[in-house]
């Protein structure tokens, strides 16, 4: 199964990290909406939006590359890394506007240094580590 996996990553590289972890070895490619504002996503079957937790929602990069270049009626997933816990809402949003088939989410605690958080020297500390990485290729290997 052809898969695109449309991601933004910053601060400590948390999300760019599970996503390279997967795609190494497989048929997927990646889109990084830092340097990619819009790509002809039609051609894939499987696709995948990651993003760490911001204010309690998908960076808003990821967000509005899902809405302007989501093909309707595909199979969609979700990656996140987060300080406290994941959201998936607004991405939820943009995906069912798109009549869009949720196949399947994963999230894992990633590096946090945000806020108060950078005054004891963050949170979550050498995550995602092996075992996430390695959860996250399980997770993936089991959508197609």
């Amino acid at each position: 199964m052809k898969a695109v996996i449309v991601y933004h990553s910053s601060h400590h590289g948390n999300t760019r990290k599970l996503v390279e972890a997967i795609a190494r070895g497989r048929d997927v490619t990646l889109v990084d909406t830092s340097a990619v504002k819009s790509a002809d996503l039609s051609g894939y079957e499987l696709i995948g939006f990651a993003s760490g937790i911001y204010f309690g929602k998908f960076h808003e990069d990821v967000l509005e590359f899902a809405k302007n270049n989501l093909p309707e009626d595909r199979k969609v997933f979700f990656l996140s890394t987060y300080g406290g816990r994941s959201n998936t809402k607004a991405i939820e949003e943009v995906v069912k506007g798109r009549s869009a088939q949720v196949v399947g989410q994963f999230g894992c605690k990633g590096y946090d240094t945000f806020g108060p958080f950078k005054l004891v020297g963050g949170i979550c500390k050498g995550r995602p580590d092996e075992n996430d990485l390695n959860s996250a290729c399980h997770f993936f290997d089991g959508l197609s």
